[in-house]
């Protein structure tokens, strides 16, 4: 089975498609100084490099999320109960961890499911 490389870089693929499991990078945003606008961009980007590998947010397997402060768990799960809403949420761990720099307060990483070979991907707004 082949493997794919979604937007390679020299130290990492945004995401990996192999045997019809596409797993992400771990993906931060640090255009708004908050949690919350902070994992809407996220998650936007987290669409986005889903739709490239063929797949989308109904099809999640698993998500791990890491927050600079726990504290922020609430602001978080806010976003990501609207975006995640009208689908079966995946399995989820969320922890607090110390991010690659000050400005990051949050980090996702998903694995999602391939549409089988002959079904297009469902594709949510």
């Amino acid at each position: 089975m082949p493997i794919t490389h979604i937007q390679p870089g020299r130290r990492m693929s945004r995401a990996v498609a192999h045997a019809g499991v596409v797993y992400t990078a771990g993906h931060v945003d640090d255009s708004a100084p908050d949690v919350a606008g902070q994992t809407r961009a996220i998650l936007a980007k987290l669409d986005a490099v889903l739709a490239q590998a063929g797949t989308d947010k109904t099809r999640l397997l698993s998500a791990n999320i890491w927050l600079a402060d726990i504290s922020a768990f609430d602001e978080m799960n806010a976003v990501w109960d609207a975006w995640v809403a009208g689908s079966e949420p995946p399995a989820r761990a969320t922890v607090e961890a110390r991010l690659a720099g000050p400005q990051y307060r949050v980090e996702i990483a998903v694995i999602a499911a391939a549409p089988p070979p002959n079904r297009p991907a469902r594709h949510m707004p």
